[in-house]
């Protein structure tokens, strides 16, 4: 898997962690074993909860492919996105870039300037990350540089066969509930696909024992042949959403881009948001827009790297 030895670059989205390999020049397909040795804290590489692998694609500027930490390869990952997208901006100087994945193709372009340092729009250094993607150690490279990337996540996927659900329901509200039938602390999920499944429950019980247990009893429930992603929404207002995701494969996580894009959707349709709000995840803070004209998702938000690395070799 390291021969030779396979740099990587260490990377959060709104805190959701990465470990980015560029697989442009050599072949990266780790087996689960591999890659849950590689998010084992023994490993070094500071665990994570997605493996990225950044490859060539014949109709996109790269195609990404993900493993959670379990080792499960997965469809998509949003934050991951933005990630990947600001790396390959970097290297290409290009404006725009599509990104493809097991899910389909997604095109990320930056926001603004760094936040916080004063650069305008777009503005790089010649310190900032130089050459190809997952090259080796960016010039310069500072955990303080945070960006910001939009994504454009395409239209969510609402019906029960594209979610997908093991039977047809409306997906604004299925039948499912945890807890007594008579008195369920959690009922009607709204269910959404943005290339990867998710149900979303509208809840202000949002404490890590509470996601922790219903989340992990929901991720491989009978009506979801492929497993799902669980979220916990508590709407504050119609344009801003408290967030926590119990992530299939990874369990709570800082951050779910395709989470916060599904909460986002899920409210909407319900009326209980508009098609644009503030997403408060433990990490950060996404921008979720859902476009009426193209009914497209867009997601914006924080990019960070953290620091670069080598993989073990054994």
């Amino acid at each position: 898997m390291s021969q030779p030895a396979r740099p990587y670059i260490r990377m959060n989205g709104a805190g959701n962690a990465f470990i980015v390999v560029q697989a442009f020049d050599q072949p990266f397909h780790p087996t689960a074993d591999q890659v849950r040795a590689l998010a084992d804290p023994a490993a070094g590489l500071g665990g994570f909860d997605q493996l990225i692998g950044v490859e060539p694609s014949e109709r996109a500027d790269a195609f990404m492919r993900v493993w959670n930490a379990d080792g499960s390869m997965v469809e998509t990952c949003g934050n991951a996105l933005r990630c990947v997208g600001w790396l390959m901006l970097e290297a290409t100087d290009k404006q725009e870039v599509v990104i493809d994945t097991l899910s389909g193709p997604t095109t990320a372009k930056r926001a603004s300037g760094r936040v916080g340092s004063g650069s305008p729009a777009g503005q790089t250094t010649a310190a900032q990350h130089q050459g190809r993607v997952g090259s080796g150690d960016p010039v310069g490279s500072t955990s303080a540089a945070i960006h910001e990337v939009t994504v454009d996540m395409g239209p969510p996927r609402l019906g029960w066969d594209q979610v997908p659900l093991s039977e047809e329901m409306d997906t604004r509200g299925i039948e499912l509930q945890v807890g007594p039938i008579d008195a369920p602390l959690l009922h009607t999920p709204g269910a959404v696909s943005m290339g990867n499944p998710h149900v979303v429950f509208f809840t202000d019980r949002q404490d890590d024992a509470f996601v922790r247990g219903s989340g992990s009893l929901v991720e491989r429930h009978p009506l979801f042949p492929e497993g799902v992603n669980v979220g916990f929404a508590h709407v504050l207002s119609p344009d801003h959403i408290r967030l926590r995701v119990w992530e299939r494969g990874a369990g709570l996580t800082l951050a779910c881009g395709t989470g916060a894009c599904a909460a986002l959707v899920a409210a909407a349709r319900r009326g209980l948001t508009g098609r644009k709000a503030a997403v408060t995840v433990d990490g950060g803070e996404l921008t979720i827009a859902w476009d009426e004209a193209t009914d497209h998702v867009f997601m914006t938000g924080p990019v960070q790297i953290e620091g670069t690395g080598t993989l073990p070799t054994a």
